[in-house]
């Protein structure tokens, strides 16, 4: 079967990672056509608009999205608004991708910066959970507005909507991805402060009876407890369902675990489209000087080759996302890494090193292994 996949750098060290990711999947002789689109605040920049003409319709006619970053300092609207949001949103709230995935998942001689040092502090064998976060409302919905009276910003409100839809839909989800691992989920809210996460609360054991006969063991957590027992405990934790700001928050604490930012990969999923993003943004700190880590970006192409093999019933992509997976190990493990965990390579290096090594295990792997 043929794929076609929308691929976006973006902004920042997106159109520097992604280029790298583009070049492991290619690595693997996959029948994958490779369409970019270019969006995002630099592009604004240039020409007046976020999205290239056609660009989300693209994007809603491919199979998945490569997605790399979005957002550019000083770059906004008139309102106030920003063209990364434009674009962030036309795909999360366009294409309904209400399902955040984010694993966090600690890989061998990985280490991580601690009081300025780099420090091995957790055991990879006890660091490999996933947070699933709602994606399309909480208090990230557009329901929201601002007081302006003469030239004076005055009052600002935000709405946190919790509905039983995006509730239930996103449990689901989360259920079933539990079904596929250990068997175990956690539910993390603020159900004893927050009307909307009562609900939320609510309906998790409601679903939760649907899959005891599956072995699944249920348990729930404030998310300020949670946020502390991630950190000192983190081999208690399988698949984590929250809220949306929650999780939002939540995951990129739990990156530390895995090494950082640049090791964290991303999937935003609905019932009829999914992209696949780094989680670390557009870093203007340090774009254009080759020095990104391109891992997250590689392993978000691990999810997208692992979510497309899962759709269609495809063994050898499964495969190719399992060869990519064990070249990030491989190279890790040899050494060869950015700056953010304690390396000197290059973005390039990185991902020439990824591509080679993808290509070798690809052939070699068997469906044994899978």
């Amino acid at each position: 079967m043929k794929y076609r996949i929308a691929v976006l750098p973006g902004d920042g060290i997106g159109r520097e990672v992604i280029p790298e990711a583009q070049k492991v999947i290619s690595s693997l002789s996959l029948d994958i056509e490779q369409i970019e689109v270019k969006c995002g605040s630099q592009y604004y920049s240039e020409t007046g608009t976020p999205w290239e003409k056609g660009g989300f319709e693209i994007c809603k006619e491919t199979d998945a999205i490569l997605f790399g970053a979005a957002g550019w300092p000083g770059v906004k609207y008139a309102n106030g608004e920003t063209p990364a949001s434009d674009v962030i949103f036309s795909m999360r709230f366009g294409l309904d991708l209400y399902a955040n995935v984010r694993p966090t998942k600690l890989y061998p001689n990985v280490k991580h910066k601690i009081s300025g040092k780099f420090e091995q502090v957790w055991k990879p064998e006890n660091v490999d959970f996933v947070i699933v976060r709602e994606n399309t409302e909480g208090l990230y919905s557009r329901a929201r507005g601002m007081l302006e009276r003469g030239g004076e910003k005055e009052l600002a409100i935000d709405t946190r909507v919790i509905t039983r839809k995006g509730c239930e839909r996103v449990i689901e989800f989360a259920f079933k991805l539990a079904e596929k691992r250990r068997r175990k989920i956690t539910c993390v809210d603020k159900s004893n402060v927050t009307q909307g996460c009562k609900l939320f609360r609510q309906i998790f054991f409601e679903i939760s009876k649907k899959h005891e006969v599956h072995g699944v063991s249920t348990e729930c957590a404030y998310i300020d407890a949670f946020a502390l027992s991630i950190m000192r405990e983190p081999e208690k934790y399988d698949v984590a369902v929250t809220t949306n700001m929650f999780g939002d928050i939540v995951t990129d604490l739990a990156s530390v675990l895995q090494g950082g930012l640049g090791l964290a990969p991303s999937a935003n999923i609905g019932d009829k489209h999914a992209m696949f993003e780094p989680v670390h943004g557009s870093s203007p700190d340090i774009a254009g000087k080759g020095i990104a880590n391109p891992i997250a970006a590689i392993l978000s192409a691990c999810m997208m080759l692992d979510y497309l093999s899962e759709k269609h019933s495809d063994s050898k992509l499964k495969r190719a996302s399992k060869a990519i997976e064990n070249a990030v190990v491989e190279t890790l493990s040899e050494g060869i890494c950015t700056f953010d965990i304690g390396g000197n390579s290059k973005t390039k290096e990185v991902g020439d090193s990824i591509a080679k090594k993808c290509e070798k295990l690809f052939e070699n792997l068997s469906h044994e292994q899978l």
